[in-house]
Parts: C-alpha cells; structure tokens; sequence
C-alpha cells in the first residue's frame, strides 16, 4: 500500500524523536517525491520533509501559540488585578478595630444643656483609623458587621451626692443602647454594654452623655469606647 503525503507526514512526526535516521530519511524522500500536493494544513511542508533538520518547521505555528499565551497570562494578571481591587473594597484594604478612653480627671464632665458626645481622647488602638478622638466618633471604612462596647464609670466626691448618669451609644444619631443611674445610695459605679450593629461604609457611632447629666471622678480614664470590624459585606 502506498503511503499517502499526510500519512507521511504524521510518520515524520512520530518518528523524528524515536525512530532511525535512515527511517526518517526514507520517509522523507518518498514525500519529497510525491507529485501532487502536500495537505499539510497550517505546517510548512517543505521545512518539515525537504529541507534540514535546524529548519524551525513551526515557526509560525510557535509564535501564534506565544502571543495567545501571553494575552492570556495578561488577562489572567487583569482578573487577579481587579480581585484583589474588589477585595480592598469590601474590606476598606484594612484592618478595624479601636479602643480609647476618656482622660484622667477628678472634676465632673457634665452637666450640659443638650446630649454631648464623650471625648475619648486617650487612643490605644485604631487600626484603619476609623475613629477620630477629636470628635469621639468612629466612622466605618467598609460595610460590615461591627461589634462595639463602652464602659461607664462615676465616683461622687461626698457619699451622698448624687449618682446620676445616662450614656448611651448612637448609631447616624439613633439610640442604640444604653445605660443610667440615679441614687444617693452609691458613691462609686460602673457600668458596660456591648452590641453587635450592621453598618455601611460611612457610617458613624459614638457614645453620648445625656443632657443634665454628668461623669465624675474618672482619675484612672475608666470610661472607655472601643469596636472592631467582625466581617465584611458586599453593599445590597
């Protein structure tokens, strides 16, 4: 049977890594020597049978495979590019969490005409700067589920002055939570609350004295304000 030019060319293929050269040349002469003409398809057929071995046959063939493989690594780099933009979105690109307190003092803050927010000026964390102890306001970096907590503390400078107190946490100016006191029957208190809020990029809380009332005697910064970032979440 004779072997046709396409035959042949797979053969060459084949058995240009494993078989003899005089098989290979054999091969090729009975390619070179067929009259019609060589389906190659995208191969060049004359470097593949009829010219020398140092012939780069493919050449062609190779660069079209080198330029899709580098528009593909580049389109791969854009895609890990833009995930991790995404990824810098949802979280802000940061890590959150803070914790301040009020500054040592023996006189009383308060009273006031109307609600203040408390001045936690002393700051010992505030990893993504997302509170400002100028203001006592945090102000979330990304969307996400926040936990906060503040404690409140009180010494009245005579055992029967009057305890009297209400702080309470806002969220965008809404009461969140809080806690009061009010007696003559304790010189010294304290009190926590904590709450887990979900919160948009944006968004402020802070902790505020109610109006009236008043803070004393917080000579070792008692008071404090503190909140981390739980996880984030994309915007609905």
């Amino acid at each position: 049977m004779t072997a046709t030019p396409c035959t042949v060319l797979v053969l060459v293929l084949l058995w240009d890594s494993v078989g003899s050269q005089s098989d290979i040349n054999s091969l090729k002469a009975a390619a070179g020597a067929w009259g019609g003409e060589l389906p190659c398809g995208k191969w060049d057929c004359e470097c593949l049978l009829r010219s020398k071995r140092g012939c780069t046959c493919a050449s062609e063939q190779l660069s079209e495979l080198e330029d899709q493989t580098f528009l593909r690594m580049w389109g791969l780099s854009k895609n890990i590019d833009q995930l991790g933009n995404s990824i810098n979105d949802v979280t802000g690109g940061m890590r959150v969490a803070f914790r301040a307190s009020m500054s040592p003092r023996t006189t009383c803050f308060g009273p006031f005409t109307t609600r203040v927010s408390i001045p936690y000026s002393d700051v010992y964390l505030n990893h993504g700067r997302g509170y400002n102890p100028g203001l006592g306001i945090f102000t979330a970096p990304c969307n996400g589920l926040y936990s906060f907590s503040f404690t409140v503390y009180s010494k009245m400078a005579n055992y029967d002055d009057r305890m009297y107190y209400k702080v309470q946490l806002m969220k965008n100016g809404e009461v969140m939570t809080s806690t009061w006191e009010d007696n003559r029957q304790d010189s010294e208190d304290s009190s926590s609350q904590s709450i887990v809020l979900q919160m948009e990029k944006g968004g402020q809380v802070y902790v505020a004295l109610w109006t009236g009332r008043h803070l004393c005697g917080d000579s070792q910064g008692r008071n404090t304000f503190s909140g981390f970032l739980i996880y984030p979440s994309l915007p609905e």
